[in-house]
């Protein structure tokens, strides 16, 4: 099993980065809050959850333990997969997370896209006694995206990989550049998430 993986960062999307270590590259899918830890370095170390099945073998990957723990908990519920599990994580940080699951707050929960009722409250049944919220809250900042234009390609093709289609991401994510023209890329994404 692969814990970590320590490379070059290649390439770097809201959605994916590239990682070369010794001559491989490694495609790792990311959550929000992973690119936003990554955004501004040229190698980083990655810890790595491997989703093998007989059709993929897909890696995920985390700029902390602490998130991929939570992503590991999150798939441990029948109905969330590892795709439901890095959109949760991308609308909401690790510690949200832990906090939602801990005061079994089913409305935040369902504020994600594809969480119902019904799952949300699975999620708090199965994890509340294995969720223990910690004090500390860690802020990271994103940089301001270069340009209006180059803002929404990197949303809405971030939006698309996550599984939306390209004109309803398009449409959104137009809509709240317009409306908040100095939010950044992952915070553009994220208030997209709430919308579809």
């Amino acid at each position: 099993m692969i814990d970590y993986i320590r490379g070059e960062i290649v390439e770097l999307t809201p959605a994916f980065v590239t990682l070369e270590c010794s001559g491989i590259g490694y495609l790792v899918n990311i959550s929000l809050n992973t690119y936003t830890a990554l955004n501004s370095q040229k190698s980083a170390k990655v810890y790595i959850y491997e989703a093998i099945r007989e059709d993929a073998y897909t890696l995920y990957g985390f700029a902390e333990r602490h998130e991929r723990d939570v992503f590991m908990l999150l798939i441990s519920v029948s109905g969330v997969g590892p795709a439901t599990a890095r959109v949760m994580l991308s609308s909401l940080n690790s510690k949200e997370l832990e906090m939602a699951i801990a005061t079994e707050n089913v409305a935040l929960l369902q504020s994600v896209k594809g969480i119902g009722a019904k799952t949300a409250q699975r999620i708090i049944v199965d994890l509340r006694d294995k969720i223990k919220p910690g004090e500390d809250s860690e802020v990271v900042s994103l940089p301001m995206g270069t340009t209006f234009s180059g803002v929404v390609k990197e949303a809405v093709s971030a939006l698309v990989m996550l599984g939306f289609s390209q004109n309803n991401s398009r449409k959104v994510v137009t809509k709240i550049v317009k409306e908040f023209p100095a939010l950044s890329v992952e915070a553009v994404i994220k208030e997209a998430l709430k919308r579809l």
